[in-house]
């Protein structure tokens, strides 16, 4: 299973939400790496509540940053931020229940996909307005 790694393309201009980005990778790819190697079910569970906690945690910090600066599209941005920590939590919930199938694994990883690409869209956007505010 290939890492996530994050790159220029994924910068967003603003130190904070881009360190809470490499966490995250750092997470995800823990969680996978611990899928992979068939780790214990504790450790798996561990893994799966830091990365939900995670996820969490930096989707509130982002909202903070959006309500402070008057950013215009904070209304969508964090209804995509609920719907995302809903179905994350659905997926993890599954892989703790019933190990990491593959099918749950691709869900996963498509579910990390949609991650990416709203760092590269929506994440990017918020970055140019904080850094112009």
């Amino acid at each position: 299973m290939s890492r996530y790694e994050f790159t220029k393309k994924l910068e967003t201009g603003n130190a904070i939400i881009d360190q809470e980005h490499k966490e995250l990778f750092q997470a995800v790819n823990k969680l996978l790496e611990a899928c992979s190697e068939g780790k214990g079910r504790a450790y798996m569970d561990e893994t799966i509540t830091f990365l939900n906690d995670y996820v969490n945690k930096h989707f509130s910090h982002e909202e903070q940053l959006q309500k402070q600066s008057g950013y215009p599209g904070m209304t969508a941005h964090k209804a995509f931020h609920e719907k995302y920590k809903q179905t994350l939590k659905e997926i993890t919930s599954r892989i703790s229940v019933s190990g990491p199938t593959i099918s749950e694994l691709g869900k996963l990883n498509g579910h990390i996909s949609v991650l990416i690409s709203h760092i590269t869209t929506e994440d990017k956007s918020l970055g140019a307005f904080l850094n112009q505010a």
